[in-house]
Order: C-alpha cells, then structure tokens, then sequence
C-alpha cells in the first residue's frame, strides 16, 4: 500500500507529534483499500479501525436533532447547532464559489470511508475509569484529562487495530453514555499511558460552538468535532443522515469562520488566493439529478442539499468522511460520480 501524509507541517517521531514550523494543520492521511478504493482517513486498508461501535442517527426533518441509539441514549449537540441546520434555502455565496472552483478543478467527491476502514467511534459507560492523556504536540490547546477511554483490548484507532503503534491521524473518538460527553484525539497511542497529539471535549446535550476557545484546534485542524461531521451507518439505515459531512481541502486560508474555531495554512498554500477558510460550508445544487444513484449513495446527496458540508481539516480536495462499519456496500462508490462543480458555498 501506498500512502501520502497530507499534514506537511507535523511528524511523528518517538510517540511524540512535533510541529516543524508555521502554522499547524491536522491533515488527512490518504491510502489504498476499503469500498472507497482509493484513499481514506488515516490508514486506509490496514484495518482502520474494522468493528468500530457504531451510533443511530435519527430520521427527523428540519429542526429536529439527530441521536443516537439506545447504546449512549445521547443527541447529536442541540437543535440549534450548526451541523443541524438546515441550508437548502440559504444564499449562494456566487465568489466564494467561484474561487473554490478554481482551487479543485475538474475532480469529483471521493467517499473515504467504507466496510472497513474510515473514522471508528467508541462508546463507553458512565462507569468507565479516566485515565490521564499526555499532549505531545498542543498542549495548551487541549482539554485536560482524564478522559473515560476504551479498555485497551477494546478500543478502535482510525488506521491502526494495535493502540500501541500510531502511522497517521489515529483520531480516537470516545462517547460517554449517561454524560453525553464527547471526547476526541488524533496521534493517539499507547506507550505506558495515552498520549495524543491534542484532545478536545465537548457535552452532546449544548450547542458546540463556544464550548471551546477561538483560536484552539481540535483532532481537525479546524478545531471542530470530528463525530458531528461523521455519517454512521445506522443513520443511513435508518433513512437519514440529518446533519452536514466533514469534508478535507488541500489547501485552506489563514482564517476560519463559524463553526470552525482554528485556521490552517499548509505547506505550499501561503499566498492562494483561492483558499477558503475552515468552516466553510457548502451545498450539492439542488437540482443535480441523482437518478442513476444506488440508494445508500442517495442518502447522502439528500444530506448534501439539505445539510451540505462543512470544511473541517486538510487533505485530498472533497474528500468526506464518514465512520467505519461493515455496513457499507459498494454503493457507496456512487458518490464518486459526482464532481465538485455540483457543490455551491454558501453564504455565512
């Protein structure tokens, strides 16, 4: 397998993530292997993360908070939250997405994720023990511990099956039945206690933005919940996915705008004019057709109008995320069909 490590401003080095100058990014690690076949979050194709715990999204329309099922009982942050909101009828931002165009060109979406690889979730008990997390490379920007991880022969990695070894994001994303809190880190393993590059916390039941500071990042560059911008299967099963997708650029500006707390400039990006900030949100057009679609690839452009998606960290250019569960079918694959130019920013 062949892998790119799309986080030009960080490497790992002895457990430790440290930063090699300018402004830091939380990048995309692109492989081979999965249902997307051709390049997924993290280590694609080794495992990523296979057998992950999977969450319920609910079937609502507009308004109404997607949750998951009865394995956390938790919502989906509040009603109000921006991942919840519906943009269908917002304003075009026509520059803004003219000026996206000329950054990607001519390429189509790319689902990464699939049956088995992608972004795991973990839940967890209310009884589950904390344990202490060493921040190697933010620090100052990470929610303290503890945090109420996995036991270590049950916990999903993004990339990795061994919590020992970390070759990528490795983003550890934990969910606390009965607290409804959220915990989340990347360049997360195990070497005589945790450590992870950052660690961010967020409580489910308010609105998550504000709940951490401006100016912090999080396991995305962007400082935002990886699990808000997440497709999990059991929403799809059960006929809706009602919030927006987390998407990756390769190149994003020295500025972010609401949800996004944290901007990232990566190697090779100062100066583009083009670059849109993290946060930016933008929408497939509604009247592309999806006929020729297969079903589990339909929930998704009924998401794109709905919900859209939202530019949450770099990586290959409208690449989107989603968790891994064996669940995914080849249909997905669908998705690829669809090219950028279909996708509108829209207005703040």
């Amino acid at each position: 397998m062949t892998k790119t490590l799309t986080r030009p401003l960080t490497a790992i080095l002895g457990g430790a993530l440290l930063a090699l100058g300018g402004c830091a990014t939380n990048g995309e690690v692109e492989g081979s292997g999965g249902v997307s076949g051709t390049g997924g979050a993290g280590m694609p194709g080794t495992g990523g993360g296979s057998g992950g715990v999977t969450v319920v999204g609910g079937s609502g329309g507009a308004g109404t908070v997607p949750t998951m099922s009865t394995t956390s009982g938790c919502p989906m942050f509040s009603a109000d939250d921006l991942w919840n909101k519906d943009v269908s009828g917002a304003s075009v931002d026509a520059a803004a997405t003219t000026k996206l165009q000329a950054l990607v060109g001519a390429v189509k979406i790319h689902p990464d994720f699939g049956s088995d690889f992608g972004i795991p979730i973990n839940i967890v008990p209310q009884s589950q023990a904390t344990v202490p997390i060493t921040f190697d490379a933010y620090p100052t920007e990470s929610d303290p511990g503890p945090y109420p991880l996995p036991d270590l022969k049950g916990v999903v990695l993004e990339g990795t099956s061994d919590p020992t070894k970390c070759d990528g994001d490795c983003h550890l994303l934990t969910v606390q039945k009965g607290t409804c809190q959220l915990y989340e880190g990347y360049a997360c393993h195990y070497a005589t206690g945790w450590h992870c590059g950052n660690g961010a916390h967020w409580d489910l039941t308010k609105n998550s933005y504000g709940q951490r500071k401006a100016g912090w990042t999080s396991a995305d560059a962007a400082g935002l919940p990886i699990y808000a911008g997440l497709a999990r299967y059991e929403e799809a099963k059960a006929g809706a996915i009602n919030h927006a997708i987390r998407f990756t650029l390769k190149c994003t500006s020295a500025s972010y705008i609401m949800p996004a707390t944290h901007q990232a400039v990566p190697g090779g990006c100062t100066g583009n004019t083009n670059a849109p900030p993290m946060g930016l949100r933008v929408r497939l057009k509604a009247d592309f057709d999806d006929s020729k679609l297969r079903p589990q690839a339909k929930l998704f452009v009924q998401a794109f109008k709905k919900y859209g998606m939202i530019l949450a960290d770099n990586g290959s250019n409208f690449f989107f995320q989603s968790e891994t569960n064996p669940g995914w079918t080849d249909e997905v694959n669908d998705l690829k069909l669809i090219p950028a130019s279909a996708f509108e920013v829209v207005a703040p």
